[in-house]
């Protein structure tokens, strides 16, 4: 007899391994073996979007600065980001995702929830289902991706992080407990720095240290949310798989590493963030509104912003705009900050990204 994940629900939890990073050395030969970061260069305050497995061999994590990421690993190769390349794996991902769910939950373009319940019925099947994804994503792509299964959100998260980089974790329902157990507690999601701190110093570091906690401990400690995040650390979450509502507004800036009131490099930066905008408007759909934000070197900000005739999906379009805008209300003074956003979506498009619960 097939072993159960559980009575309601079967989970699947994807996220393609290094995804920018691992594009472009699929796309650039040269590039297979090195330590790769997609992101900004260090003179230009360069932020880390996505590190290779041999950068992270280094300690070169994503949202690290790239001065800091280029100190790590001196040999890092960092290179732009090309987001037609990763839309378009990522199309080809999330259609084979479709096959095989009755719900896709995106969370970004690289990672996805799959709600498979009703459409298998045992862990056997569902393994089965989990491995032909793995091997259609790769043939489509030449990426290869790391799935977690188990009955909820929760740990079929964890359980895809278990076996990084090309792994499959199948975590039973009545096995998720004691697979949490030895995990630190920051693994939970809802557990932040703040809440972490808090319970370390009662000598709570483990989930299944969490776990084990009573009512009254929990409640004159962390209230009612004490309790919740206990029943994550026992494996319990009832969140569905389901897709969210949009953003209200997605918007890009950049602080200078020197002040500038160099026209042509401020229009160049509303250029990059309108490109990387237009990326993001795939799951958000197409935007009627678009702002732009400047702060001179004294602090002074102010942001501006103008309605389109016609719904923006393109990066052309939302530049064209911004820079109307920034003709129109920047005085000549140097520039600190740059900024550009959009709002007002006119469209909600299936693949939506939903939010994580916040950390703290």
């Amino acid at each position: 007899m097939e072993a159960s994940l559980g009575p309601a629900r079967i989970v699947i939890h994807a996220d393609v391994d290094a995804f920018y990073a691992a594009v472009e050395q699929r796309d650039d030969p040269t590039l297979r073996g090195l330590p790769v970061a997609v992101g900004g260069l260090p003179q230009s305050r360069g932020v880390v979007m996505t590190a290779s497995y041999e950068a992270r061999a280094f300690g070169v994590r994503s949202a690290m600065p790239s001065r800091q990421a280029v100190e790590l690993c001196p040999q890092l190769v960092i290179v732009p980001p090309r987001f037609d390349a990763y839309q378009d794996a990522s199309r080809r991902i999330m259609d084979i995702f479709a096959r095989f769910a009755t719900v896709v939950e995106p969370v970004s373009m690289d990672e996805a929830f799959l709600d498979l319940t009703g459409r298998v019925r045992h862990l056997g099947a569902a393994t089965d289902t989990a491995r032909t994804i793995k091997r259609l994503v790769t043939d489509a792509t030449a990426l290869t991706v790391s799935l977690g299964v188990s009955g909820n959100k929760l740990v079929a998260k964890i359980a895809s992080d278990h076996q990084k980089p090309n792994g499959l974790t199948v975590v039973p329902t009545n096995e998720a407990r004691a697979f949490l157990a030895p995990l630190p507690i920051r693994s939970i999601w809802g557990i932040g720095p703040k809440t972490e701190a808090a319970l370390a110093r009662h000598g709570i570091e483990t989930a299944g240290q969490l776990a084990d906690l009573d009512d009254g401990w929990l409640l004159s400690r962390l209230g009612q949310g004490g309790l919740r995040l206990r029943a994550m650390a026992r494996g319990e979450d009832d969140r569905p798989v389901a897709v969210r509502g949009a953003s209200k507004q997605i918007s890009r800036e950049i602080t200078y590493e020197r002040d500038t009131r160099d026209r042509n490099q401020l229009v160049d930066t509303i250029a990059g963030m309108a490109k990387r905008i237009e990326h993001s408007l795939l799951e958000a759909g197409p935007a009627r509104t678009v702002h732009i934000k400047l702060r001179y070197g004294d602090f002074s900000t102010i942001t501006r912003q103008q309605r389109a005739l016609h719904a923006c999906h393109q990066a052309g379009e939302i530049q064209d705009i911004a820079t109307a805008l920034l003709d129109r209300c920047w005085d000549g003074r140097p520039v600190r900050l740059i900024g550009v956003g959009v709002s007002n979506f006119s469209v909600q498009v299936e693949g939506q990204l939903p939010l994580l619960p916040p950390a703290d």
